[in-house]
């Protein structure tokens, strides 16, 4: 354990001398420090910049990094009234004066406390050395209006800024806007440096210069970072973007991460590159991640101001936290990846294994549900063939013979067995288990009816999944593990979410959450593809579809607060709708997720991911499925996602919302899918932003859409705006 004097924490800084006005006031400015130092332009010294972020009623967290050698670094910093700071707030003697370690990468942070509620100030920091006063940029940050003041509050949020070959040109645009703060809502890095499954390959990217303490992936032909060298150097990169620079100087943040911050898909302290092959989990790895995250972010949670790495993960740090602004919102910031269990199926699991017999079935549903499939217990079924063939047959299918034992799926044995028969003669074919036979077989739910057509693979089990086996099997799971199979945000985290939530007089409550709530499904029923895809699938189980039964409750508890708003990011689209209970969609709260700052939009991720898997590459018409998602998603025809009032997954951009005492109005600011591969920054007038604006009015649970200056309501029962 380190001692506490080793931990990373931020210098505190009070505005001792800044009197607190009465409202509608200026600020008072008492005893102005007179300081006529010669200041030299030092902004390449600071290459990440300045920036603010977790605004309060009374504080702001101010951070800089400066880069100049190897050694500890003096700074000062100094807050104004103005940007020209000829109105300068005195801070506590001393106390402005702060230490840049090299221990800490070079990174401060100052919490400066005392300040005047919903605010403007203006603040710099000054890298002395010797006799020379280096100055950094001049930011712009604002507190949050006092808690009992009835003001409207004006946010935007954003998520998921791939760097690699792509442009921040979302960040372009937003620094234009009028804001009270952002959210960031995760991936606010990628921790790979050209994933081809996902990232570009082409354009500008990241070599780590610490490659050996990196983790090399396909044999070598990128990395993830491990190294806490490794995601430091990520942070420097992606902020050295002049883009997201003016958007920091322009804006406190608020942020939360999601999973790239650490790895992708991932759970706790455990990755999933090899989808179940070994076992991922890398505490020093997550701990380096979250250190990185700190050193870099804005952050604060409370008088605890520090990073403890002595500490047990994930106790070295939490992040969940909440904030007030006025008597209309409380933003309330969840960490959904910490605390979180396992994907709901493994992604190694053999296809072919039941994972729900016929007796289980009975005893938690009373009965066998229709899709419950034939199943044999292979070692003792037919004297044993079946058995032998799927064992021989295992390496080139890409399974362990070991797995062949006890109850196997019919249809995975016919499956197997029909590829053993191609190509030799008819006598010496091995018969399929044929439809009478089967009839008399018990029937289960196999891994391959939730979706899994081999092992180690993400389809069928993070993506791409059987919805409605799923559905069973999760709530069965469920049940057994009294609730850990879907503990997403941890006993501790989860009561003060919904303490929290219950107890804020706030107009809003609105959840700063991950990933998204709404249900995502596509129903190929009426598709022309082979037998075993005409049925409902859930796209990614990585979200709230991988934990519907705990979805279902929190829903419950959060429909009774009334006004939660949910806003989302993570899955690189735009999306509004509503959250509602299974079995009870009337009972709901309303959701916007965002699309993304510039990573990969979700239908071009669909094409790629279907372009590149050999299961869903051969069914017929897939890639152009995949291009026609938001027809899947909204089908009239199919009624799969009655919730769901707007879909567009190709286009990239921010959410701004305004919340007043009577509304929430939400502009979708977006641009063109193709606009994140040209770097825009000195040709702005050519970016086309395009905007989409929804609401919902205070005591309901209902979205309405602008159409052309006519507010016009989802209805759900014809999925039409009335």
């Amino acid at each position: 354990m380190l001692k506490r004097r080793d931990f990373l924490r931020a210098t505190l800084v009070t505005a001792g001398a800044l009197a607190v006005p009465a409202c509608g006031d200026d600020p008072e400015i008492i005893d102005p420090v007179v300081d006529d130092r010669d200041l030299t332009d030092g902004a390449a010294l600071f290459p990440q910049s300045i920036a603010s972020g977790d605004p309060r009623p009374d504080s702001v967290i101010l951070w800089a990094r400066v880069q100049d050698g190897e050694e500890d670094r003096d700074l000062e910093v100094e807050v104004a009234t103005d940007a020209e700071f000829t109105k300068r707030v005195a801070l506590d003697a001393g106390q402005s004066k702060v230490k840049a370690l090299a221990k800490h990468d070079h990174c401060v942070k100052v919490k400066v406390r005392g300040l005047a509620a919903g605010t403007v100030y203006y603040y710099r920091f000054i890298y002395v050395n010797g006799d020379t006063n280096y100055v950094s940029r001049v930011g712009r940050t604002r507190t949050a209006p006092a808690e009992e003041a009835d003001v409207n509050v004006r946010f935007a949020y954003v998520s998921c800024q791939d760097y690699i070959g792509r442009h921040f040109n979302t960040y372009l645009a937003l620094a234009e806007e009028e804001l009270d703060f952002f959210v960031h809502l995760g991936d606010y890095i990628y921790e790979t440096t050209g994933d081809p499954s996902f990232q570009n390959t082409t354009g500008r990217g990241i070599d780590l210069t610490d490659v050996e303490g990196a983790i090399p992936l396909a044999d070598g032909a990128f990395h993830a970072a491990k190294s806490l060298s490794n995601y430091r150097e990520l942070y420097r990169t992606y902020r050295s973007d002049a883009n997201l620079q003016k958007v920091h100087e322009s804006f406190p943040m608020i942020a939360t991460w999601d999973d790239h911050e650490f790895s992708n898909d991932a759970y706790g302290a455990t990755a999933t590159y090899s989808d179940g092959r070994t076992d991922e989990t890398d505490v020093d790895r997550r701990k380096a991640a979250n250190q990185a995250w700190f050193e870099y972010q804005p952050v604060d949670y409370g008088e605890a101001f520090e990073y403890d790495p002595g500490a047990e993960f994930p106790g070295d740090i939490r992040i969940y936290r909440d904030f007030v602004f006025g008597r209309h919102v409380h933003l309330v910031m969840t960490d959904l990846r910490s605390y979180r269990p396992d994907h709901l199926i493994p992604e190694g699991a053999f296809p072919g294994k039941v994972a729900l017999d016929q007796a289980r079935l009975q005893e938690e549903l009373g009965d066998v549900p229709e899709l419950a499939e034939p199943y044999v217990d292979i070692e003792g079924y037919s004297d044993g063939i079946y058995a032998s063939a799927l064992a021989g047959a295992a390496q080139a299918a890409g399974y362990d013979a070991a797995e062949v034992t006890g109850n196997i799926s019919v249809a995975f044995i016919n499956q197997v067995v029909a590829g053993v028969n191609e190509g030799l003669p008819e006598d010496m074919q091995i018969p399929l288990i044929g439809a009478e036979e089967q009839a008399l077989l018990d029937r289960g739910i196999a891994y391959v009816d939730l979706g899994k057509a081999s092992m180690h693979s993400s389809i069928g089990s993070r993506y791409f999944t059987v919805k409605d086996t799923v559905d069973i099997y999760g709530a069965i799971r469920y049940k057994e593990t009294q609730g850990a199979s879907e503990d997403v945000m941890g006993a501790e985290q989860e009561s003060w979410f919904l303490e929290t939530m219950d107890g804020s007089k706030a107009t809003w409550k609105i959840w700063g959450n991950e990933y998204c709530l709404l249900p995502l499904a596509i129903d190929l029923s009426a598709n022309n593809v082979p037998e075993q895809f005409k049925r409902r699938f859930y796209m990614n189980l990585d979200t709230w579809d991988g934990f519907r039964n705990k979805r279902n409750e929190l829903l419950e508890r959060l429909v009774g607060v009334g006004n939660v708003v949910a806003i989302t990011g993570d899955i690189h689209a735009f999306y509004a709708g509503t959250a509602g209970l299974d079995g009870d969609p009337a009972k709901k709260i309303v959701e916007f997720v965002g699309g993304a700052v510039s990573s990969a939009s979700f239908r071009e991720m669909l094409v790629s991911q279907v372009a590149g898997d050999p299961v869903l590459s051969a069914i017929p018409g897939a890639a152009l499925l995949a291009a026609g998602i938001d027809n899947l998603l909204t089908s009239r025809t199919t009624k799969v996602n009655p919730h769901l009032a707007h879909a567009n997954s190709y286009a990239h951009g921010y959410v701004v919302v305004e919340a007043s005492g009577d509304e929430l109005v939400v502009d979708m600011r977006s641009i063109d899918a193709t606009a994140v591969k040209t770097d825009y920054t000195a040709k702005r007038g050519d970016l086309k932003v395009q905007s989409e604006r929804f609401r919902t009015l205070a005591g309901e649970s209902d979205i309405y859409r602008d159409d052309d200056g006519t507010w016009k309501r989802w209805d759900a029962s014809t999925q039409k705006w009335i």
